[in-house]
């Protein structure tokens, strides 16, 4: 998979490829050594098949002037005080790396070939140094070029992922496109992935902000309710972008590297919809989608995490309601062959696992989902009177306690869930009054009581009309 580079580097680049280096005075103070400006001079500023010849024809050389070797230092330590060979040197590997094939595997046989390259990662704090940018963009071709990550690759991902998720954290744009596509040439992998998933708070999370932000959800999390209802209030963009400023090419790559992550769905999956809402945040995405491409990569990630994950996503999955999103893209005019498989496949397995559901097994989903929305059953006197008694006792009472875990939380941007969740325990105590003392033992009547003062009008409701259950049994024993 070839991807343009970013604007922001291909500027950076050709602005270093027309400065002129001082390169003889370079050697006449010791810089570097004849042998490295004369292996410089015949890859410079020649046509590219001669560039191309004139490496393979000496491999290992330019693996030495790169890396060291040989008792011989890379010309990046020897020139390690001046920046601007430094820069140029970087460019013109990266040059070689796109236009040589053979060189990279080279590279990455050296016995130590990313020591020199390590250490500028570091050089800077100023996410806007070019050094550190073009040393990463030198990794991740070398490290992304092999098929399997070595051992010693290994051990340079992690420091190089670091780095990186520190230009996806920037407000700029360009630096976070850069970021995304060099994680995107190292997640060819299964190991490269693995690794990725175990920085997660470095490297998921600000990609997941990003997608955030393009489906209108801010930084503190307001309006995060829509992700649950399906409602779009989404605020357009500049021309180009969608919600939080986010460019149509940086969302097309952020979705690009999670589509890529995706194909570790059974180990990663649950632990993205726990820890980022990933299902119905896709959902969202895909009732946003700006363009085909665009929604072939949502369409295949939610394939991949939903079939390798069933028991446990499809529940969130026909929670946002995203069969009935399907089925409104079905009926849009589609070209992409993958895309449409995908739509198919993905249809059929929503459809499948729908026709096995009970009332009560969405309201359990719900549950499960850890986010309550004012969905059928909540407001059903009937389901209630049906299923009271079954979700108290269902799996020793895990309902109850997850319905408490829910109640526990301030849900500062979302008040609505605890309205529901005040509702939903009136209803129980209604239904079985003989077994609110289980509830209580969760705490739920101290939490129904704390919840008479909330701000919030709806809130306030519920909770009394939940706590009035209790009053009309104080007196009974229990």
């Amino acid at each position: 998979m070839s991807l343009d580079p970013p604007t922001y580097l291909s500027s950076l680049q050709n602005n270093i490829r027309q400065r002129p280096i001082p390169w003889e005075g370079a050697v006449r103070a010791g810089t570097i050594s004849d042998d490295q400006l004369s292996k410089i001079r015949a890859v410079d500023k020649v046509r590219k098949d001669q560039r191309k010849q004139v490496v393979e024809r000496d491999l290992d050389g330019y693996c030495t002037l790169f890396v060291g070797g040989a008792g011989k230092p890379s010309i990046l330590e020897s020139a390690a005080r001046r920046a601007d060979v430094i820069q140029y040197t970087l460019v013109l590997l990266s040059d070689l790396l796109d236009g040589v094939p053979e060189l990279p595997k080279a590279l990455s046989e050296h016995s130590d070939p990313y020591s020199p390259f390590l250490p500028l990662l570091a050089q800077s704090n100023n996410p806007e140094d070019p050094i550190p940018l073009l040393a990463s963009t030198v990794l991740a071709n070398v490290i992304g070029a092999a098929p399997n990550l070595s051992n010693k690759a290994a051990t340079a991902v992690p420091r190089l992922l670091s780095y990186l998720s520190t230009l996806a954290q920037v407000s700029d744009g360009g630096l976070q496109d850069i970021a995304v596509l060099q994680y995107s040439a190292l997640l060819r992998g299964k190991k490269s992935r693995e690794l990725f998933w175990s920085q997660r708070k470095e490297t998921v999370g600000p990609l997941v902000r990003i997608l955030r932000a393009a489906a209108g959800i801010d930084a503190d999390g307001n309006s995060a309710s829509t992700l649950w209802s399906g409602a779009t209030t989404l605020r357009s963009g500049t021309e180009g972008s969608l919600g939080g400023g986010v460019g149509l090419q940086l969302l097309y790559h952020v979705l690009l590297v999670l589509w890529q992550l995706s194909f570790e769905a059974a180990t990663i999956g649950n632990g993205l919809e726990d820890e980022y809402d990933i299902i119905p945040l896709y959902t969202q995405l895909l009732r946003l989608s700006p363009k085909e491409k665009t929604t072939r990569l949502l369409i295949s990630a939610l394939y991949n995490l939903l079939s390798s994950n069933r028991q446990s996503l499809l529940p969130a999955a026909v929670l946002v309601r995203l069969p009935a999103l399907l089925q409104n893209i079905n009926g849009r005019h589609l070209t992409d062959e993958d895309l449409l498989d995908d739509l198919k496949n993905l249809s059929e397995m929503l459809d499948e696992y729908a026709k096995t559901q009970t009332t009560f097994d969405e309201y359990a989903a719900e549950i499960h989902s850890g986010h309550l929305r004012w969905s059928p059953p909540h407001r059903n006197p009937t389901f209630w009177a049906e299923n009271a008694r079954r979700i108290l006792e269902h799996q020793n009472g895990d309902l109850p306690r997850k319905l408490s875990e829910i109640m526990s939380k301030p849900w500062e941007n979302d008040k609505q869930v605890l309205a529901i969740a005040c509702n939903d325990v009136g209803n129980l105590v209604k239904e079985v009054p003989e077994r609110r003392y289980q509830l209580e033992k969760l705490g739920l009547k101290t939490r129904v009581m704390e919840l008479m003062t909330e701000a919030d009008e709806t809130v306030r409701w519920e909770s009394l009309n939940a706590l009035s259950g209790w009053l009309r049994y104080s007196f009974e024993t229990k």
